[in-house]
């Protein structure tokens, strides 16, 4: 029987802080992470992107060469899942798995109990499982179920 590998994918801080969370999955199905590469270097990750967001002036060309480095890590790695808490850092690997039908599930982040988050409506539409850690945020998306806190 195959073992699935699966892509743990997240930006730095606290998005990174929640995925960690999910280390007893890995531990058991096997997988490698994905953060940003910030001066707090996150040493268990295995692959790192540039760091980015929706405010910064240079986001254009850093997700160009975010998504370069998603396509050389998705043909290197091959995963059967992607798993996510966010945000832009995690796009491109949104867009392999709905290109590759592969299972994609997003967590919405824990810091946002009353509002939705622009990457979580982004990625909700071909997401498998979307997942919310506050019941108050479930009135924000279609397709979200409600998780509770990893914390």
């Amino acid at each position: 029987m195959k073992k699935h590998k699966i892509c743990f994918v997240s930006s730095s801080g606290g998005h990174w802080e929640q995925l960690k969370k999910l280390q007893p999955l890995m531990d058991k199905y096997g997988g490698f992470m994905v953060t940003e590469k910030t001066m707090f270097e996150a040493s268990e990750a295995k692959y790192f992107m540039r760091q980015t967001d929706l405010k910064d002036k240079l986001m254009s060309p850093k997700m160009v060469v975010n998504s370069l480095k998603a396509i050389c890590i998705w043909i290197k790695e091959r995963p059967d899942y992607v798993i996510t808490t966010g945000t832009m850092v995690a796009y491109p690997f949104y867009l392999l798995s709905w290109l590759f039908r592969k299972k994609f599930i997003f967590i919405e982040t824990f810091g946002r109990a009353n509002m939705p988050t622009v990457a979580g409506k982004m990625m909700e539409k071909h997401s498998n499982l979307f997942i919310v850690q506050w019941e108050s945020q479930m009135k924000h998306y279609h397709k979200a179920i409600y998780g509770g806190c990893l914390y």
